[in-house]
């Protein structure tokens, strides 16, 4: 994914009110849900560009 695509689809997510977006992870391999987790548009353009999971902790606010 080029960074232009990265920032449109970061621009083109629907946050909430509080600017989060929830995130639902799942097992590869089944599918199975192992948790939901938030998102700012900073955590989704980090998880985009690095290719690993960032989450947007709400009880740290960070």
């Amino acid at each position: 994914m080029t960074a232009r695509e990265s920032e449109n689809l970061v621009q083109q997510a629907r946050f909430g009110a509080d600017g989060l977006l929830p995130a639902i992870i799942q097992e590869n391999g089944s599918g199975a849900v192992l948790m939901l987790a938030w998102m700012d548009a900073e955590a989704l353009a980090r998880t985009l560009r690095d290719g690993r999971v960032t989450f947007w902790s709400r009880s740290r606010k960070e």
